[in-house]
């Protein structure tokens, strides 16, 4: 590790906006193998990641919200890369290898949350209550993630989502575990003092913990999944934790006070028909953890997660993957407009957002242009057509749409005993046809490369292709972690 001294025109500019300097003791940069050094660290990192957003559903979100010609926010973000995302023993990965490459700069084996390199992903045993929720790990350790290096620092941290919080995305955050399933063991790890914590959290824990899954922080007698019969938010509350359960109590959150926010019992409902008095939406939560977190003079980590897009992708809704993609962007749009605000030209924040994996999501034929979707405009959902309005059919015949699914669970195995037309194939429940038939709800990830996108401070190091165990050290080497 090296010291980088800041140049006096740095330092002013560091002073004057809404970062403070590092403390004497701490480098304003550290350099990871292979990565430049920087002059001037980012006080505060937000982590955006949409869980399954591949390109071709990212291109599909964009026309289906503004048209083919249009800009989401993730498309505004001026620095850009795409990322390899295999894992350490598949050439596609599932959420938990790659998100803990994001975190940790360690290529894992699918199923490993945040664990040392080789370490096996061991399927849990079943509980007193016939939960396969017991750990049966043969080793590994703890890899350290950057939401431990940042605390290590002093600064703030929290986790936003809108699955369950224990779930593989967020957990590769905070915790470590053998298997993605141990979800009351990653639940106890964030519990200050208690049994199973992970003290690399540090003595007070996460400053902001929001999404779904309180049925792993919940005794099996009151209806959760916890065999042990610990009531961890109880145990939170008893250690100063805000908890709250609904939008009311969430809007009233202040600063000054760690909170718990969990609104389902597993993971929360699609954002298109979620109870908004019981479950605030995505670009909500991510705003007011930035309006909790911000006020800590060391900065802050914060990571969120669009984790719903990968949900509605499984089940091959092609609709609700577009809606889901929609309301990340706008929890990202929402993040920056926060965070210029409060910090100018984002001149001490890097922001970066993208994918752990993609779907199989596709786009079919040589469809005219739709421009995005409305009422009375189907869009990229409805069928394929030619410039003249007529829909292209297939070698049957028949109509076909835009979205399609290289796997799924609609798939016909001979003709279709009705046509298709736009009123069908744009409804909430269509499930997009597919060429490999899978089980229900269990159309599989893609292989392909993940965009993405970064703005502000040092946002600079992210160009090319790069491996997502990179992706680790540019954030460590842009925040000086």
């Amino acid at each position: 590790m090296r010291l980088t001294l800041l140049p006096a025109a740095t330092l002013l500019a560091a002073l004057a906006g809404c970062a403070t300097p590092p403390p004497a003791s701490t480098p304003s940069a550290t350099t990871a193998p292979g990565v430049n050094a920087v002059d001037h660290r980012a006080k505060n990192v937000i982590f955006f990641l949409g869980d399954g957003l591949g390109i071709n559903t990212l291109t599909a979100a964009r026309i289906f919200a503004v048209g083919e010609d249009g800009e989401l926010a993730i498309d505004k973000l001026p620095e850009s890369a795409f990322v390899k995302t295999f894992s350490n023993d598949a050439q596609v990965t599932d959420s938990a290898a790659s998100m803990a490459a994001y975190m940790t700069g360690v290529k894992h084996n699918n199923g490993v949350v945040s664990m040392s390199f080789g370490t096996r992903s061991v399927a849990p045993g079943k509980d007193a209550n016939g939960n396969n929720l017991v750990s049966r790990c043969e080793g590994g350790s703890a890899a350290v993630t950057l939401l431990e290096l940042a605390r290590r620092r002093g600064m703030a941290v929290g986790v936003v989502t809108n699955t369950s919080v224990t779930d593989a995305t967020p957990a590769s955050t905070y915790a470590h575990a053998c298997h993605r399933k141990l979800e009351t063991d990653i639940a106890a790890s964030l519990v200050p003092g208690g049994a199973g914590y992970n003290a690399a959290l540090g003595v007070r824990g996460l400053d902001v913990l929001f999404g779904g899954g309180a049925q792993h922080f919940t005794p099996f007698a009151k209806g959760g999944k916890r065999a042990d019969n610990r009531d961890l938010l109880a145990e939170l509350g008893s250690k100063g934790f805000r908890v709250v359960n609904d939008t009311a109590q969430f809007d009233a959150l202040k600063p000054g006070q760690p909170a718990v926010g969990l609104f389902a019992a597993n993971h929360m409902d699609f954002d298109a028909a979620r109870d908004p008095a019981r479950q605030p939406a995505l670009p909500a939560m991510a705003a007011k953890a930035i309006e909790l977190l911000a006020p800590n003079p060391n900065g802050f980590f914060l990571m969120v997660e669009g984790g719903l897009i990968d949900h509605a992708l499984h089940a091959t809704l092609g609709k609700r993957a577009l809606q889901e993609t929609v309301a990340f962007d706008a929890a990202l749009q929402a993040a920056i407009a926060r965070m210029e605000a409060l910090d100018p030209g984002l001149k001490n924040t890097l922001i970066v957002a993208t994918a752990d994996h993609d779907h199989t999501l596709l786009l079919n034929g040589y469809a005219a242009r739709t421009g995005k979707t409305t009422p009375t405009n189907p869009g990229v959902l409805g069928l394929v057509r030619t410039a003249d309005g007529k829909p292209t059919l297939d070698g049957k015949g028949q109509p076909y749409t835009i979205i399609g699914f290289g796997t799924g669970e609609q798939r016909h195995a001979g003709d279709r005993t009705a046509h298709l037309t736009d009123d069908i194939v744009t409804r909430d429940d269509y499930h997009q046809e597919a060429v490999v038939r899978t089980r229900k709800g269990a159309e599989t990830h893609g292989g392909s490369d993940v965009y993405l996108g970064a703005t502000g401070a040092n946002a600079e190091l992210f160009r090319g292709t790069i491996d997502n165990t990179r992706v680790f050290n540019l954030i460590k080497t842009a925040a000086g972690l």
